[in-house]
């Protein structure tokens, strides 16, 4: 079995409530998917100029844990980070599993207790609400283009 090393990586094995993303069946094939499609262009613009290959799940929570809520159903929690800003993960049942945790190292995160995230709240900011529908076409696109190669 593959290792990841994203939270709750050993039980991201909800089934998708959707079939509208052919191939991604768990949020492991997800994340599979994304590793391919995160970039700059992807990530918040105030961390946009540390984003690098090797750490990219940089500056891309938000967008993320909504689109992964949009395959998966759930609901998309917050841990409120120094600053003022959420960092946003999926609670689907019993299954807590954040796809964007890597981008803290060795930091540990607390999933408890953390306020839940509104979709409207985070896309009233515009730039926010692009990079989500420009992260979801390029995840139809990399499923489109896998389904073609089968």
């Amino acid at each position: 079995m593959k290792q990841y090393c994203f939270y709750g990586w050993e039980q991201a094995l909800v089934p998708a409530c959707t079939d509208a993303f052919c191939g991604i069946r768990t949020p492991r094939d997800l994340y599979d998917a994304l590793s391919e499609i995160w970039c700059a262009e992807t990530c918040a613009p105030r961390l946009r100029a540390k984003w690098s290959p090797e750490n990219p799940t940089l500056g891309q929570c938000s967008i993320t844990a909504f689109l992964a809520q949009d395959l998966f159903g759930g609901k998309v929690y917050g841990v409120l980070r120094a600053g003022g800003n959420y960092h946003c993960y999926n609670v689907i049942g019993d299954c807590v599993f954040d796809l964007t945790s890597e981008q803290f190292g060795d930091e540990k995160l607390c999933y408890e207790n953390n306020p839940e995230q509104e979709r409207a709240v985070h896309f009233a900011k515009e730039e926010k609400r692009l990079r989500y529908e420009y992260l979801r076409k390029e995840l139809e696109a990399y499923c489109r283009r896998k389904a073609a190669a089968r």
